[in-house]
């Protein structure tokens, strides 16, 4: 009978959802060290391993032990997050990562909305000096001139996401904005079209001229021109992508495609052809970057350029748990990381309507 008592209590704790850290390890078949660097120093441990961790860690609901860490002197690890106002989709998939990513691995996260036109550098200024041990600055704050000044004179790790201008003073993590947009205009002109509309996004962004330089590259090197009325300005805003795709397509010559640099300007460009009676994709082929959330939310669903966002939150939150470990010992190296993207052909490109005698041929 007291067999069965010890039997039952033993295992109450993990059926209560109050796993320990042996529970964890027994369940991936690693030590309790290993479980430990996992949550702690995560970029130490093989991937395979991570995973199969971090799997089990959410299987039994671990919650790493805050009384046991404040007893043996270990401190939590605060990181703060700094994004703009307006909120784009874009944003809104970064911080679900994360947010994610800080719970498994028991970091605090400080997110903290600013407007880059009035206090972004102040309240960069505030959050670096309130005993945070890490920031990350999310676009368009990671190519503000003023943010990045109050940056450079922190005694922290500080992540740029979204740009590799500059890799070498900072952490970096970012994909090939210029090759990503390149593959895109390269499959548009394998559709047929040759007047292409392309909307650029934030002017204080790296990226929106990288994409933009991508995207002539690759016209150029098909030997199709650019004409200046076939560029639009946006700010990578819902709002910027309807007044720039409108005054596209009430041109004496309008584009039988528009690139737009964004999914939101993207959406707002389907939503502008829909107001002038136009169909996409039978009269209009639209397609973004990004993949973010409102690709697959929209008729027809976006054909659009993916870039892992979800996956560089996480990859954001695990660099710097271990470059804050590097920091304390007194190593200070930098790290550039560049993500795969890819093309996700949906359903909002078509060739052009003198191209449709041709068969489509869908990558």
């Amino acid at each position: 009978m007291s067999g069965s008592n010890r039997s039952a209590k033993a295992h109450s704790a993990t059926r209560r959802g109050a796993a320990t850290i042996g529970d964890v390890a027994k369940a991936a078949g690693v030590s309790k060290m290993t479980v430990s660097r996992v949550l702690n120093t995560p970029l130490l441990v093989g991937e395979e391993t991570r995973a199969r961790v971090l799997k089990h860690v959410a299987l039994l609901n671990y919650v790493p032990n805050a009384s046991a860490r404040a007893l043996s002197g270990s401190a939590r690890l605060r990181i703060g997050l700094l994004y703009n106002r307006p909120i784009s989709s874009y944003i809104v998939d970064y911080l679900l990562g994360a947010i994610e990513q800080a719970a498994l691995l028991d970091v605090q996260l400080v997110s903290r909305v600013v407007d880059l036109d009035s206090n972004a550098a102040e309240v960069m200024e505030q959050i670096a000096t309130s005993g945070i041990d890490a920031v990350i600055l999310t676009p368009p704050l990671c190519d503000s001139p003023s943010v990045i000044a109050v940056a450079r004179r922190v005694d922290l790790p500080v992540l740029l996401v979204g740009t590799d201008r500059l890799a070498g003073s900072f952490f970096t993590l970012s994909i090939d904005e210029a090759g990503a947009a390149g593959q895109m205009t390269a499959h548009l002109l394998r559709l047929g079209h040759r007047r292409i509309g392309f909307i650029v996004g934030e002017p204080v962004l790296h990226a929106s001229r990288a994409r933009l330089d991508g995207f002539k590259a690759a016209m150029a090197d098909a030997g199709v021109d650019v004409p200046p009325e076939l560029v639009a300005q946006g700010s990578f805003t819902y709002k910027s992508g309807l007044v720039a795709a409108e005054h596209l397509l009430t041109i004496a010559d309008p584009p039988s495609a528009i690139f737009a640099s964004n999914d939101d300007m993207a959406v707002a460009t389907i939503m502008a052809a829909h107001r002038l009676g136009l169909d996409v994709p039978r009269d209009l082929t639209v397609v973004g970057f990004d993949d973010s959330w409102i690709a697959t939310n929209i008729s027809p669903e976006l054909t659009t350029i993916r870039q892992p966002v979800r996956q560089m939150a996480i990859d954001s939150v695990t660099l710097l748990v271990q470059a804050i470990g590097s920091f304390r010992c007194g190593r200070s190296d930098v790290a550039a990381r560049v993500a795969n993207h890819e093309l996700i052909v949906r359903c909002s490109d078509a060739p052009p309507l003198i191209e449709r005698s041709q068969p489509r041929a869908r990558e």
